[in-house]
This record gives C-alpha cells, structure tokens and sequence, in this order.
C-alpha cells in the first residue's frame, strides 16, 4: 500500500446493527475526527473488552497466550497496520521486532487489535481506507455515550445486568466473580464500571 499512515486507536466498543451476534470495533484518527466501525464477533469483542478493562482472568485467553508467548522469545509488536479493505473486508498485518530481525505477520483485524492492546502497540492505516470506509465525527467528546450503546448492554450472560445500579457493593462482587468464572469479560466489565463508579 503507497501513501503514509495514519495513526488510529480504538474508541468504542459497540454493539453492531448488524445483527444480534456481532459488535463493532471503532477506530479513530489520533490527531482527527474521522471514524471507522469495524465488524466483529462476540468472542473477538470479548478479547478486546478484557485488555481494555483490564479485566483479570482465571485462565489467560488465546490473545494472552499469544503476549506471553511473544514475550518469551523476546518479539515486540512493534506497531498494526490496517493496510487494505476489499470487499467490505478489511485487512491487517502486525509488524513484529525480534531477534531474527523484523517480520510481518497476516492477521485479521480483530486479532490485531486485541493484540495492540496488550502490546499498547500503536495502529495505523491508510488515507484511502479512512477516506473509503470512515466517516466525521462531529462530535468527538461525547461519541461513546451519545452515538454507541457499549457492547457490555448485550452481555450474552442469562442473567440481567439492567439494575446494577440498585445492588451493593457486595452483591457487584459477587456477581463480578460468577462473571468471570463464567468467562463472560463483557459482563465483567460493566460490572467493573459500576463499582468504579460508587
């Protein structure tokens, strides 16, 4: 891909229109007002919901695994490009250091996003895909709370997470710990943000 690249970072994590099963990852210029909704699976926004809580698991996650185990044999992720998008698909690559030199790995997208936010690894892409598939952003500040409903509302957990707001503290923690015993990090999540919040 010719041109330069763009930085952009993860700025929501949303349910998708789509359909019932699927999220929306967006990404967003660093230094811009222009957005891209990406399309994911539920266990993708999952992987990319634990990092960006910081939700602890029980059992480290594929994602997780994969730090470690980069980790162990010193790569680095040194940055993720989103370098094409064809057919509606888009198409991504991480960019690794390590002891045999650089390498480029193919990836899907959301693979490379969860793992940018283990790495705290910078995103990029290109003029044409944000020109082609973004979209302005008038509002920046205010995009997750007045544009999104996090994807966190559509736990996929039986039980409801609706009147969080009304239980104690100990009640929060309680169902906190069945959600991640149950591995749904969605649920975690809200419930972190609702304790976070007392």
């Amino acid at each position: 891909m010719s041109g330069y690249k763009i930085e952009v970072e993860i700025v929501a994590l949303t349910n998708s229109i789509s359909g019932s099963h699927s999220y929306a990852v967006v990404i967003g210029e660093t230094e811009g007002v222009r957005r891209i909704p990406i399309i994911i699976g539920h266990s993708e926004a999952q992987a990319i919901a634990v990092s960006l809580e910081n939700v602890k698991n029980t059992r480290p996650l594929t994602h997780d695994m994969m730090k470690d185990l980069m980790d162990t044999f010193s790569i680095e992720l040194k940055e993720v490009i989103i370098y094409k998008l064809k057919e509606g698909i888009f198409y991504s690559k991480l960019v690794c250091n390590s002891p045999e030199g650089t390498k480029e790995i193919d990836s899907r997208t959301s693979d490379a996003l969860a793992m940018a936010s283990r790495f705290n690894s910078p995103i990029f892409t290109y003029e044409s895909i944000l020109s082609n598939a973004g979209y302005v952003d008038k509002n920046k500040e205010s995009e997750e709370e007045a544009n999104y409903e996090p994807v966190a509302a559509q736990s996929t957990s039986t039980s409801s997470t609706s009147g969080l707001s009304e239980m104690s503290p100990e009640e929060l923690n309680e169902l906190l710990n069945e959600a991640i015993e149950n591995e749904d990090y969605i649920k975690a999540a809200e419930i972190r943000d609702e304790l976070k919040k007392r």
